[in-house]
């Protein structure tokens, strides 16, 4: 069983299985390729277009890690089995990247066709006592022929967006039903989320859920490091620029860890599991609200490795600020604080600034912007500690209090 601090998260849960640990090799490689993507033509439409194929195989992994966690079990051979197979048709997505880059998504959009074949079968077979999940198989079904046709479509990206639309619809979403033209309130809507499911069969576990999105986080980190290693290793010789580029980096790197695993990852564990699981609330903090900041780490590796190269261009800056701005944002580690109106804009500015670091670079070398970055990084992981405490005080038992005011400033 997961064990974790009284104070700090829930009790115990499920524990990710091995076959998962090896399933997300698979997209330690994927990943690296939308990174490389973004290196090859610095552009911000290839950002856009990176985002969308991360997106895509973002939700692909979703898809196991809610699998699993409602009905697997590594002691099932069929359970196994099943996430053995989704790998290969995600690695020959993996492979495929580069050409959607390119304009020929067919391939790719035909391995992820496949792969909701293999997620429409897992969730139907074998059966599992009191645990109906036709629903999701019969929607899993429908996004593979989306896939599926989008490969022969011209508007391929169409037939992608809604499939993920739907899916997100029938995979975490909740299942309360609601009157025809009835309207409710904010605070009612997240006393829903904070509510458990009417379904038992729908309700995700908090524990495996939190540990299967911070080693997922983990290998998006893993990224950077290997990035910030390489680019340190190609420069000409050991000056000034490498150790800049080699400790910058690896600051950087620590600093993100930081943000993430003392700050968001023990709040929502905690706020999931006071739930009861519900799947609703699952999806606003782990489905959706942890895609921005896993593509900003993707963004800053990105970065990262264009500023340490030896003619950077000023794209590399601008991805790296950017990236760590939408990672602050999506984490969320200043919302904990006061939601007074001059803290609020004391936290307007400090985004605002983060992006204007990329400035710098016509000041000094890229390596040192980098290292600069990293500085503010820390700063901000230091401020982060400093909040995480007080939120966790303020959560205490009343999880729809503390919802209430985290996002929506106090406001009924």
């Amino acid at each position: 069983m997961t064990e974790v601090k009284a104070g700090d998260a829930p009790g115990q849960g499920k524990r990710v299985g091995w076959v998962e640990l090896y399933f997300d090799l698979v997209f330690v490689f994927a990943v690296g390729q939308v990174a490389h993507g973004i290196v090859a033509e610095p552009h911000w439409s290839r950002v856009a277009v990176a985002l969308g194929l991360f997106a895509t195989l973002w939700w692909t992994w979703i898809g196991f890690a809610v699998l699993y966690n409602r009905r697997g079990d590594d002691s099932r051979a069929a359970d196994r089995l099943f996430v053995l197979a989704g790998t290969i048709p995600c690695a020959i997505a993996a492979t495929q990247a580069h050409h959607v880059f390119e304009g020929h998504p067919a391939v790719f959009a035909l391995a992820m066709a496949g792969v909701r074949v293999i997620l429409a079968a897992a969730h139907r077979w074998p059966a599992r006592d009191g645990l109906d999940q036709r629903r999701i198989s019969w929607g899993y079904t429908a996004s593979a022929v989306l896939f599926a046709a989008s490969a022969f479509a011209p508007q391929t990206w169409a037939f992608w967006v809604f499939a993920l639309l739907q899916e997100a619809g029938f995979l975490l979403l909740g299942d309360r039903p609601r009157r025809r033209g009835e309207r409710p309130s904010r605070a009612a809507r997240w006393r829903e989320l904070i509510a458990g499911p009417h379904d038992p069969g729908l309700a995700v576990d908090a524990a495996h859920l939190a540990e299967r999105f911070g080693l997922f986080m983990i290998l998006l980190l893993g990224e950077l490091v290997i990035t910030v290693g390489t680019a340190a290793l190609e420069r000409p010789a050991d000056d000034v620029a490498y150790w800049l580029a080699l400790i910058g980096g690896l600051a950087l790197a620590g600093a993100l860890w930081w943000l993430y695993f003392t700050s968001a990852a023990r709040i929502y564990e905690r706020l999931l599991d006071l739930s009861g699981g519900n799947p609703a609330l699952a999806y606003s903090l782990y489905a959706g609200g942890h895609l921005p900041p896993a593509f900003a780490l993707v963004l800053i590796a990105a970065g990262v490795n264009l500023s340490l190269h030896e003619s950077p261009p000023h794209a590399a800056a601008w991805f790296t600020t950017a990236g760590l701005t939408i990672y602050l944002l999506g984490t969320r580690v200043f919302a904990a604080g006061s939601h007074r109106w001059y803290h609020g804009l004391a936290r307007i500015a400090a985004l605002a600034a983060t992006v204007c670091l990329a400035f710098l670079d016509r000041l000094v070398p890229a390596p040192a912007v980098v290292l600069v970055i990293a500085a503010w990084g820390v700063g901000a992981a230091a401020i982060a500690s400093m909040l995480r405490r007080r939120a966790l005080d303020r959560m205490g038992d009343n999880p729809l209090e503390f919802l209430r005011q985290r996002h929506f400033q106090g406001r009924p």
